[in-house]
């Protein structure tokens, strides 16, 4: 009866997200997120692989997917950060696979229908989705991809080459006239789908709050920060004319990831068609804290972490626009990555940002939330790089599986995330 009962209410639930067209989307109003006629501040996660568990070729796992979406909702996560698809030949070491584009013009329908369904069920769990359509970074593709495709050569791997040789490579996207028509063609494609499951046209789905156009993209040379921004200006100015209906955000790290120029992101996030900013935020990959003295450094990593984002959020509060910091992450105790090994460290630093957003929300501030890097979830990793076959984790391909990943074994985490949560909903 139990079973009969949860399948009758299955049913109910993708019906409502197949017929329902009135949900509301979210909006910016007055310089905050709105979501059912409410202001809405959140705790989010990262979950770039959620397409691809969606699937049902090569990396599916609709099981896997469907209890990590209960497991997120049980704790209050509803804000998810998901990769559209990556770019790209399979088989190259460091990076995510399969890949969604394969070529242009040439797509792995089993992605796109694991999109699809992706946002099928974070419908039934009242759910929503910051979809991201592009990365600086080689581990999905992206800037690389289209490089090559222009006719720049072969793209370099910063893990085979040096980082040296990927940075000058990839600083030729900024201005590379024909990988932004590729880029700009797959974008059409994506904003102008419908989804097979519910019928419904991607444009008209309020799951999706918000559209971003790439994770941390960058310009990678000073000189470049001009052509840079018109891009990006050109990138949005392209989404809003094919949907009117959702945010446009950029991804981007701050002042960090414009060549530490805060008037570069200021210049950003002024463009009328950018609804909200971002930053993102790691103490480890930045040198505030080291490997073998994590917990010693929280103090510190909390105390550079406040400095960075005040002096973005005092940008965002002359824009009337809201902040959210989409990624940041904290390395278990001891470096090590083992699902349930102790996260001291860890803990202590989710503490300290979660409160900022809530310290925020009651002051009516623009900080409206923050996306943890990220849902590691049931995956059992299996070897340190990941490899064709292992669980996905949250760390992309080219970091040790494990090192930024919360797993459903992490109990003390997942009840700070939980509180944290919980505290932010007493206040709405």
């Amino acid at each position: 009866m139990q079973k009969l009962w949860g399948f009758i209410v299955g049913i109910a639930l993708m019906t409502s997200c197949i017929t329902t067209h009135s949900l509301p989307f979210v909006t910016v109003s007055d310089g905050h997120f709105v979501r059912n006629s409410k202001p809405y501040y959140y705790v989010g996660t990262n979950f770039w692989y959620g397409a691809i568990l969606g699937s049902e070729g090569q990396g599916g796992d609709r099981e896997r997917l469907c209890r990590e979406l209960d497991a997120m909702k049980e704790v209050g996560i509803d804000n998810l950060r998901i990769l559209v698809g990556s770019d790209g030949e399979r088989g190259v070491k460091t990076k995510v696979e399969p890949t969604l584009q394969i070529a242009p013009n040439v797509y792995n329908d089993t992605i796109l229908a694991g999109l699809d369904f992706l946002l099928m069920e974070m419908c039934k769990r009242n759910m929503v989705a910051v979809l991201y359509l592009n990365n600086s970074w080689e581990w999905s593709g992206g800037y690389g991809y289209y490089l090559e495709q222009a006719g720049c050569g072969k793209a370099p791997r910063p893990n085979e080459d040096g980082y040296d040789a990927f940075k000058e490579y990839v600083s030729q996207f900024a201005t590379n006239e024909k990988a932004h028509q590729l880029f700009y063609d797959y974008v059409r494609f994506i904003i102008n789908r419908t989804n097979r499951y519910t019928n419904r046209k991607y444009i008209d789905d309020p799951v999706i709050m918000s559209w971003q156009i790439g994770n941390e993209p960058r310009a990678f040379k000073p000189e470049l920060l001009s052509a840079f921004e018109k891009w990006l200006a050109e990138t949005s100015a392209l989404i809003r004319s094919l949907d009117p209906n959702h945010l446009i955000s950029v991804g981007s790290e701050g002042s960090w990831g414009c060549e530490n120029s805060l008037d570069s992101w200021r210049r950003i996030c002024s463009d009328k068609n950018i609804d909200y900013c971002n930053i993102h935020l790691w103490p480890y990959n930045w040198g505030w804290a080291h490997r073998d003295s994590l917990t010693e450094n929280v103090q510190r990593a909390c105390e550079n972490s406040k400095e960075y984002i005040d002096c973005h959020l005092t940008i965002c509060d002359s824009l009337h626009k809201p902040l959210v910091m989409e990624e940041f992450g904290y390395p278990r105790d001891g470096f090590v990555f083992t699902p349930g090994s102790p996260t001291r460290g860890r803990d202590s630093y989710y503490r300290y940002i979660f409160g900022l957003v809530t310290d925020n929300m009651q002051k009516g501030g623009a900080f409206a939330g923050c996306n943890f890097w990220g849902w590691g979830g049931y995956a059992k990793p299996r070897h340190i790089q990941w490899q064709v076959g292992d669980d996905y984790c949250s760390d992309p391909a080219q970091e040790e599986q494990g090192l930024n990943s919360v797993f459903s074994a992490d109990s003390c985490t997942l009840r700070i995330i939980r509180n944290s949560i919980e505290e932010i909903n007493k206040h709405k």
